[in-house]
């Protein structure tokens, strides 16, 4: 093992900072020798104790890395050097440049995983990577950052941050995907923390700008495609790198979360046999789970002598500590068959992440599937590889040098401030156990306890374990680490299962088969519950399956109210998958197809003939019943790479939707010719997005009737054409479209961040976007006055979906309501329950209510 000799003016110092070094390395030895202070109050160094201090910290023949201080300390180092009289011994000492203290500490780890002086010293150097990325490199007043020469060709540009979590995985992937396979070499840097630069193509070095949204960051290129390669960037900054928004905290992991659980140890323990409080598990997935604990085994593959993470950082945040692998616990091997091994072990995890997340794009869809694209992104990361493979060739094995690499990595995102950034961590280091557990020969066998049924509990799951979880089986999940943001929890939630995560490590030491209590909603956790709690977990268990028993058992029967008025309660899909899923859940039509989803991640637009295949496809699968298919719906926060659009200062209020579609007359004329084909052989409703004024309407459909023309067999008998209801100017003049159209569909998402002025991927103002403010259901209002009797209005926003609000949209004079398809029966059960005079006097003291707040109030306080 590599020994390391601490040189200080101070032994005071040095022995302070050798016992912060071996509180890192929990009880396990490394070789590490002070050389400081001429004795125990003189500051100062002396070089023959320097050189003592060498040979008796290269104690194994591996070598010496040596850690000083400040001015002489480092000549008395080397005169050291020059006084040993072993030639081969002077050649195996490295004098590192790293700073004490943090030098210290990783070199002090990296030695004990097994890795050669040089390593050794080389991580020493990199600690301050962690202080540089949240603090940027210090630049004196009034000077500037030394720049690398660039040549003719370097190209540069800048943009803002604004997905919600800053350039997190999801984000940071994308834009390593879209640098590939060009001639160029990018680099980017935070200007607003004063980041170094970092490379383009690199994922965990791109983590280390620590990006958060808001702040500002440039890109550099250099080479061929240089100009190329910067628009690219910039534009996936003016798509916000495709990421979604969102209106609130789906996992409830705001500040406070969590507080209104506990978990709770065994029974019997006190006198007066009640219960005490351990710790607080944070909410992570809604809903009532109990059942027997299933423990889950070890994820990760766990060496002969664990070594504690690389710590660059000041603490790791609700994550497991991952142990890295000893590379006494392999054999010693050729460094090209190690790098082979490495090889076939990331082509083995890249093949089983391709397959997880096309299930997952499947089952949950392509949003969540994302999380995996970045998975893949660290797979290829030329950083992680050349670390890793550079590690091999310096004689370690393939795991211990793999993960001693991912080690670092996952220091980079554990370094930096941000919560969610710092989850990320956790993800780095379970992806790098997949690729372990494949160099080691391991199986995995964490999917085993949750085939058995019950409380699936374990130390943390990968998002590919979490993926996998069947909802059929898994009654609960609870973590001992993890956060509600990390991306296992997201995909727990997407399975419907509830959940509560960071529950701590006692929860290991639940035996197996012991009863459980999970409310996934607040974060209560008891172990061992009395009959008591049973019954209070099982009532609220008992009201929400009932509930769900009864919508799924006539979930094919129609949406009747109790005075006879029928409600048609359609789907909102966006490929095959959530066809098959609204037909299974009874979905009376189809009233939202989202055909961006032939256009999205393409060089280039569709064919008529795929577009058309893509809608009998769809066709087939609901087995004749109507589908609404809206036009498509890009620009502003989705915008297409094929498409050439100008830079706007505010997309949302720009060139979207249908005014995309006509400053782009082909691409529409080919999609409605596709349409239209298709209305031919089952009922077809044609609707165009987000319309605004009358002209825009009576063009669309001149392009519509085009389409009719070119077919050639007069128009389609079950054709009919509806717009999107989805900002104020609209709703007002419903009056004036109904004539002209057979129903109008609002869009309550869009239209309530128009009305409010609240844009809904923006959080510090999420709680202004509330589609029951009282000016929004006005606007609901005029538009159902405004279609008259001849016209329909249908709802197909997140409004649609809520239970307790569905007898305010009836109401209002709300006849048709689409929905996620998981959430068709249960809207169907909450109109069965309503009597219209009711929901008529609901939606009237609604409409002057002086609140959302107040609007909520006047709901039931539970669905019917």
């Amino acid at each position: 093992m590599v020994g390391i000799v601490v040189v200080a003016h101070s032994r005071v110092l040095a022995r302070a900072a050798v016992a912060l070094a071996e509180e890192m390395l929990q009880g396990q030895h490394v070789p590490i020798v002070v050389a400081a202070g001429l004795d125990e109050e003189t500051f100062g160094t002396d070089a023959a104790q320097i050189a003592e201090a060498l040979v008796e910290a290269d104690q194994d023949g591996d070598g010496v890395v040596v850690l000083m201080d400040l001015g002489s300390a480092v000549l008395s180092a080397e005169m050291a050097l020059e006084l040993l009289e072993d030639n081969d011994a002077r050649q195996r000492v490295l004098l590192c440049p790293a700073p004490l203290v943090e030098g210290l500490v990783v070199a002090a780890v990296t030695a004990l995983s097994g890795a050669g002086r040089v390593e050794v010293a080389a991580e020493a150097v990199a600690a301050l990577a962690g202080k540089q990325s949240q603090l940027g490199p210090f630049v004196p007043s009034g000077q500037t950052e030394q720049e690398p020469q660039g040549g003719d060709d370097t190209v540069s540009g800048r943009f803002q941050v604004t997905p919600d979590h800053g350039l997190h995985a999801r984000p940071a992937a994308r834009l390593v995907q879209a640098l590939q396979g060009l001639d160029t070499r990018v680099e980017l840097r935070n200007l607003t923390a004063g980041s170094g630069w970092v490379p383009g193509a690199s994922l965990s070095r791109l983590a280390t700008l620590g990006a958060l949204q808001g702040h500002d960051v440039e890109v550099r290129a250099s080479g061929p495609q240089a100009r190329e390669a910067v628009e690219q960037v910039l534009s996936l900054a003016r798509r916000n790198f495709d990421e979604r928004t969102s209106t609130h905290d789906p996992a409830g992991a705001g500040a406070g979360a969590g507080v209104l659980g506990g978990i709770t140890t065994e029974r019997g323990t006190s006198d007066d046999g009640t219960t005490e409080a351990t710790g607080g598990p944070l909410p992570a997935s809604p809903g009532i789970g109990i059942g027997p604990a299933r423990l889950a085994g070890e994820s990760e593959p766990v060496p002969t002598k664990p070594v504690p993470t690389e710590p660059v950082l000041a603490r790791p945040v609700l994550a497991r500590p991952v142990p890295t692998a000893d590379s006494s616990a392999e054999p010693v091997e050729d460094p090209a068959e190690g790098r082979r091994r490495l090889d076939a072990a990331i082509d083995a995890v890249k093949t089983q992440v391709r397959e997880i997340r096309s299930r997952v794009a499947r089952d949950v869809g392509e949003a969540d599937a994302a999380i995996f694209d970045a998975h893949l992104a660290l797979l290829a990361d030329p950083e992680l590889l050349e670390s890793t493979r550079s590690r091999i060739s310096a004689g370690q094995a393939a795991n211990s040098a793999w993960a001693n690499a991912v080690s670092v990595a996952a220091a980079g995102y554990e370094s930096l401030t941000d919560p969610y950034l710092q989850a990320r961590a956790a993800d780095v280091r379970a992806l790098g156990n997949q690729v372990s557990r494949h160099l080691l020969g391991k199986s995995d066998p964490t999917e085993q306890p949750a085939q058995r049924g019950g409380v699936l509990v374990a130390a943390d799951l990968t998002p590919t374990e979490a993926a996998t979880l069947d909802p059929g089986r898994v009654a609960a999940v609870v973590l001992a680490f993890g956060t509600p943001s990390a991306h296992s929890a997201i995909l727990i939630r997407a399975r419907g299962i509830p959940a509560v995560v960071g529950a701590g490590a006692d929860v290991l030491r639940i035996a197996d088969g012991t009863p459980l209590a999970v409310d996934g909603s607040t974060g209560e956790l008891i172990v061992n519950p009395s009959a008591a709690e049973l019954t209070r977990f099982r009532e609220r268990a008992t009201a929400a399956q009932d509930r769900n028993r009864q919508a799924l058992a006539h979930a094919e029967a129609p949406a009747i109210t109790r005075d006879g008025v029928e409600i048609l309660v359609g789907a909102n899909i966006g490929s095959i998958e959530d066809a098959r899923a609204a037909a299974e859940s009874g979905a009376d039509m189809v009233g939202l197809v989202r055909t961006e989803f032939l256009f999205l991640g393409r060089s280039k637009a569709p064919e008529v003939d795929e577009q058309e295949a893509a809608y009998r496809g769809l066709a087939k699968t609901l087995t004749g019943r109507r589908i609404t298919l809206r036009t498509l719906d890009v620009g502003g926060d989705k915008p297409l790479d094929y498409l050439s659009q100008t830079v706007e200062a505010n997309p949302f209020l720009g060139v979207r939707g249908i005014r995309l579609a006509l400053q782009r007359p082909g691409l529409l004329a080919d999609q409605l010719l596709a349409m239209v084909r298709v209305a031919h052989d089952v009922p077809v409703s044609v609707m165009f997005p987000m319309v605004s004024t009358l002209d825009e309407l009576i063009r669309a459909r001149r392009v519509l009737d085009a389409a009719i023309k070119r077919v050639g067999r007069g128009e389609p008998a079950g054709l009919q054409v509806g717009i999107m209801i989805e900002v104020p100017a609209a709703a007002l003049k419903a009056a004036t479209f109904a004539p002209h159209v057979d129903f109008l569909s609002i869009g309550t998402n869009d239209l309530t961040q128009y009305t409010l002025a609240a844009e809904r991927g923006n959080d510090t103002i999420a709680s202004l976007a509330d589609a029951l403010d009282p000016g929004v259901l006005q606007l609901i209002d005029a538009t159902c006055r405004g279609a008259g009797s001849r016209t329909t209005v249908a709802v197909c926003g997140e409004l649609a979906a809520d239970e307790r609000a569905v007898g305010v949209l009836i109401g209002l004079g709300v006849r048709e309501l689409s929905v996620t398809p998981r959430a068709v029966p249960g809207i169907k059960q909450a109109v069965r329950a309503l009597v219209l005079p009711e929901t008529t006097a609901l939606a009237a003291r609604a409409l002057v209510a002086p609140s959302a707040d107040a609007v909520r109030n006047l709901l039931p306080t539970a669905p019917l």
